[in-house]
């Protein structure tokens, strides 16, 4: 299952076009003598943070720590966007402009957007270069930046903010606009949607045809990775040094689509500048999209609807295979709370009571248990041409099953060493007669101060056993 770090000591500084949402509700029943509109009773009003607003108020709720940089104007909306960004723990460093603040108002009806109506006026170049400057003066010692470009103006100097963060080795996210993506050369990562990015590179008539499109545009722009988002389609990853990393949606009910796009900015900077994998993080950036379009209007997704959403996720659809980079993240964060991570690995062919104890065993020996299982052409080679009696799939279905293995993951070489020493387990386990410093592995485990342990499989029970037991019943009923 994808864990969620702890994000509370990493640090991520926002900057880009901030806005007040507004929200005008009430009841509609009539329509309006004077025009052929509906005419809403107002009962509620409602602000939110907009734009970069949103992307850093999303930060905050998952825990991290998080410093806003924008525009706003000296008038009553900016302050009552930075009153709803204080609350939420947000610090914000304002450059303040005659321009005023944007402000968006929408009128709604039974959840229903009537109406927006929007107040903003262009963002003078000396404002926009204001901004710049101190972001300059301040991005050192972040963990990310993230930029959040709604082409209002804020960020008419891109180009020199991805200088600063560069030339202090601190990672470029961001959430780009418009028609002219060169002015993000050299950035970390991208996330344009679809629409966006087919405006850049043309029409995508196929997934195969956009991976092609993203890789070529990393190139060109010397990214470093490309996040497309697809909507109902998923969301599409594209790197320098990996394949295309492909995921379905996880929506099941879209309510309101207003803030999901920084939503995702959010969680993927967050997880990424927390020291996830990009893959890991993309994951989790997708089970927040599917959170916040089920809510109306710009929110934002907690640490705790997270962490219920994967629960759920984990008791609707069972076991399902993680990557080795998956679990390298997943033991890392365990590693990281302090917890104790245990190795072992072996074929499980035909699970059985004497499987079940010694992992049980294993377990006892930390807080996490790790199990590396051979493939099936490498359980051809260790046995012979008619074993595995179980594929692969489905000897890691059952493993998964068990309460005391945590992660399950396949491993197709002869030993399971490059593994170990990638994984870094505090307790490498193994059953038989053994010595420690002959198993697979141990050295890495010694080298970082991690320890081996030898122990003895249960005597009576094994997998070759049971299949000559069957062999014996099956001659004995063709012998009747």
């Amino acid at each position: 299952m994808l864990a969620i770090k702890d994000f509370s000591k990493t640090k991520l500084l926002v900057v880009g076009d901030v806005m007040l949402d507004q929200y005008w509700s009430g009841r509609a029943n009539r329509i309006s003598p004077e025009a052929p509109v509906p005419v809403v009773k107002v009962s509620s009003d409602d602000i939110r943070a907009g734009g970069a607003a949103n992307v850093a108020l999303n930060i905050a709720a998952l825990g991290a720590q998080v410093d806003l940089m924008g525009i706003i104007g000296q008038d009553e909306f900016g302050s009552q966007l930075d009153r709803v960004l204080s609350a939420a723990g947000v610090k914000s460093h304002w450059t303040y402009s005659d321009a005023g603040t944007i402000c968006k108002l929408r009128v709604l009806s039974h959840h229903q957007q009537l109406i927006r109506m929007d107040f903003e006026n262009p963002v003078p170049q000396a404002d926009a270069l204001a901004l710049t400057e101190a972001l300059a003066q301040k991005v050192a010692g972040y963990d990310a930046l993230v930029i959040s470009d709604y082409a209002k103006g804020a960020l008419q100097f891109v180009e020199q903010m991805i200088t600063a963060a560069k030339s202090h080795q601190v990672p470029v996210l961001i959430d780009p606009k418009g028609n002219d993506f060169t002015i993000y050369q050299g950035a970390t990562l991208i996330k344009p949607n679809q629409g966006e990015f087919e405006v850049i590179v043309g029409g995508c008539e196929s997934t195969e045809v956009l991976l092609e499109k993203a890789q070529a545009l990393i190139t060109t722009l010397g990214l470093e990775a490309l996040l497309v988002t697809r909507s109902e389609h998923g969301m599409a990853l594209v790197s320098q040094t990996a394949k295309p990393y492909l995921l379905k949606s996880q929506a099941q009910e879209v309510f309101d689509v207003t803030g999901a796009g920084d939503t995702v900015m959010a969680t993927l900077a967050t997880a990424f500048a927390s020291g996830m994998s990009l893959p890991a993080s993309v994951n989790l950036a997708n089970q927040a999209a599917s959170i916040v379009v089920k809510k109306v209007g710009t929110s934002t997704v907690t640490r705790a609807e997270l962490e219920e959403q994967l629960k759920n996720n984990q008791r609707h659809q069972g076991y399902a295979s993680m990557s080795e980079d998956e679990v390298k993240t997943l033991v890392k964060i365990a590693q990281d709370k302090g917890e104790r991570v245990v190795f072992t690995n072996g074929c499980f062919d035909l699970l059985h009571s004497g499987h079940v104890r010694y992992l049980n065993e294993a377990a006892r020996l930390g807080d996490r248990l790790v199990v590396a299982v051979n493939t099936d052409e490498s359980v051809q080679v260790l046995k012979g041409p008619t074993r595995p009696i179980v594929n692969l799939d489905s000897r890691m279905e059952l493993l998964s099953a068990l309460s005391c293995v945590d992660w399950v993951l396949p491993f197709s070489e002869e030993t399971p060493e490059r593994l170990i020493c990638e994984l870094k387990p505090n307790v490498l386990v193994k059953g038989g007669d053994y010595k420690p410093e002959n198993i697979a592995g141990a050295q890495c485990v010694w080298a970082n101060g991690g320890q081996v342990e030898v122990l003895s499989f249960w005597q009576g029970y094994s997998t070759t056993s049971m299949v000559n037991k069957i062999e014996a019943a099956k001659a004995a009923e063709g012998g009747k």
